[in-house]
C-alpha cells in the first residue's frame, strides 16, 4: 500500500445500498473505508467500520467526529429535505477541514432539455422533483473551493445484482409488463466502471463535474432488449410509454473532464458483463 493510498480514510454514507455497497468493496482494500446504513443488519452491526445512520434521526457530526474522513462520498438515499440538510452538514464539515467531498448526482439534472446530450460545463435545469433536488445539492457543492468537491453526473446505472436487473427479472417472473420508453436517448453505465472512477479521482485527487456515462448512446426499450437477451430471459411482455412524439435525449456525455480510456465505456461492454 502507497502512502497516498495509506493517509485516506473514507466515508461511504449509503455504503449499505447498492452502488454505496459496490464503492465500499472496491475502495476498502486499499483504503480506510467506513460507511453508513440505515436498515437494521446484524452482519454490519459487528462491523467496526459501519455506522448506524438515519438521516431523519441521527446527526452526521457524530460519525464525522468519530471517522475523521479526508474523503467522504455521499451515496445517499431517502427523503429530499432531510437529505438536503445532511448535505449541508456535511458541506460545513468538508469546507472547516478542507478535505474532499465525492457527490453522486444523476443525469436528471438535466431532464428539462430533451434535444441533445448534455455536457459538464451545461446549465442544469430539470422539471422533476428528483432532478430539482439533485440541482439543489450539486448549486451548495459548486459554492466550496472546486478543489474540494468532485461531482459525478449519472445515467442509470446497470449491474448483475444493481435494482434495475432484479426489477426487469422479476417483472417477467411475475409476467408483470416491463416498461420500455422507445423515444428516450440515453446512455448507461453500471457498478463497476463507477467504483473504478470514483478510485481514479481520489488517487490522482481529482476535482470538478464529471459525467461518467458510456461514450456512445441508446434507445432505452432497444438497451432494455439487449439485456434481457444477454440474460437469455423468456416470455417478457413490454409496455411502451410515449412521453412525447419525437426522439428525447437524457445522456451525460464528457467533453472537458476525461476520465483515461480504460475508465470509459460503451453500451455493450455493460451488456458483456451482464451475460451469464
Amino acid at each position: 500500500m502507497n502512502s497516498r493510498e495509506d493517509k485516506h480514510r473514507i466515508l461511504i454514507l449509503g455504503a449499505s445500498g447498492f452502488l454505496g455497497n459496490a464503492i465500499y468493496k472496491e475502495l476498502c482494500s486499499y483504503f480506510k473505508t467506513f460507511g453508513t446504513y440505515r436498515t437494521p443488519n446484524n452482519q454490519l452491526e459487528k462491523n467496526n467500520h459501519f455506522f448506524h445512520y438515519n438521516i431523519e434521526e441521527d446527526d452526521v457530526y457524530e460519525i464525522l467526529d468519530i471517522v475523521k474522513p479526508t474523503v467522504i462520498i455521499s451515496a445517499l438515499r431517502g427523503d429530499f429535505a432531510f437529505q438536503f440538510i445532511a448535505h449541508k452538514h456535511v458541506a460545513e464539515y468538508v469546507f472547516s477541514r478542507k478535505i474532499k467531498f465525492i457527490f453522486l448526482s444523476s443525469a436528471n439534472v438535466f431532464d428539462a432539455y430533451s434535444k441533445y446530450p448534455s455536457y459538464e460545463q451545461d446549465k442544469t435545469l430539470s422539471h422533476s422533483i428528483y432532478g430539482h433536488f439533485k440541482i439543489k445539492i450539486e448549486n451548495m457543492l459548486l459554492r466550496l473551493p472546486k478543489s474540494q468537491i468532485a461531482i459525478l453526473r449519472l445515467p442509470m446505472v446497470f449491474g448483475s445484482n444493481s435494482p434495475r436487473i432484479q426489477k426487469i427479472v422479476q417483472d417477467i417472473n411475475d409476467k408483470t409488463p416491463i416498461e420500455v420508453f422507445p423515444n428516450l436517448i440515453m446512455n448507461v453505465t453500471n457498478d463497476s466502471k463507477v467504483t473504478q472512477q470514483i478510485h481514479y479521482i481520489i488517487n490522482r485527487n481529482k476535482s470538478g463535474i464529471f459525467h461518467s456515462g458510456s461514450s456512445d448512446l441508446v434507445h432505452h426499450d432497444e438497451f432494455i432488449k439487449e439485456i434481457i437477451a444477454s440474460l437469455n430471459l423468456k416470455n417478457a411482455i413490454y409496455k411502451q410509454v410515449y412521453t412525447t412524439n419525437n426522439d428525447r435525449y437524457l445522456a451525460v456525455l464528457p467533453k472537458y473532464n476525461l476520465l483515461p480510456k480504460n475508465l470509459q465505456l460503451t453500451s455493450h461492454s455493460i451488456i458483456e458483463t451482464l451475460k451469464i
